[in-house]
């Protein structure tokens, strides 16, 4: 049986999960955690087989959960899970440590597929961002400027825009004011803007905050 820790924000669609699982003979929602510091609780008291995670979650955002959990000892595959695009998100995912990425308008029977292949020990990507990862990392890379950050510089970027001081998130990165001022300079030298305020409008802009 593989054993699902559900990471989302949203109640009814942790639910839609949970119904959804109960149909395969295989599988089912072992936990559910609302945010991030729930979910390195349960992975650190409990063992799963498998985590389908959001991206987009108030709080930490997906990707910087998945940097905690990558440093608990004998972590569990991570499916990241968004309503975000593929050419946005896949391949910083898959960066960063995640073993698939799909979509959350991807059909039912295509998430079922994608957790029983990513529990299994493979990787998930639809066919789609497959071929645009592989396009990315030939060089082939028409993607916007803040989908060409690194996985650090997303994260911090992210962050940046919730309002954080770079102390706060030297502190939650575990690096120092001053490299997280290094790389923030970076980003923004990338995304062609000069302050936060320009920043959050980049953001704004470019759908990357509700």
């Amino acid at each position: 049986m593989i054993q699902v820790l559900v990471v989302d924000d949203h109640t009814i669609f942790r639910s839609g999960i949970r119904r959804l699982l109960l149909d395969e003979a295989d599988m089912c929602v072992a936990a559910e955690a609302s945010n991030g510091p729930e979910a390195i609780k349960l992975l650190n008291s409990k063992s799963f087989d498998l985590v389908l995670m959001d991206i987009n979650m108030e709080g930490r955002s997906g990707l910087e959960v998945l940097a905690s959990i990558r440093n608990i000892g004998k972590c569990p595959p991570v499916l990241m899970l968004s309503m975000y695009p593929e050419e946005q998100y896949a391949l910083i995912a898959v960066q960063g440590g995640a073993r698939g990425y799909i979509s959350k308008d991807a059909e039912p029977s295509e998430l079922v597929l994608a957790i029983r292949q990513v529990a299994n020990g493979g990787q998930y990507l639809s066919a789609n961002a497959a071929k645009q990862i592989n396009d990315q990392l030939s060089g082939q890379d028409s993607r916007p400027a803040h989908q060409r950050l690194s996985v650090r510089e997303h994260q911090i970027m992210l962050m940046l825009i919730k309002g954080m001081a770079q102390t706060e998130i030297g502190e939650e990165m575990m690096i120092s004011a001053k490299t997280v001022n290094t790389h923030r300079m970076n980003l923004m030298e990338k995304l062609g803007v000069s302050s936060t305020a320009e920043l959050v409008l980049y953001a704004v802009r470019n759908g990357l905050v509700h």
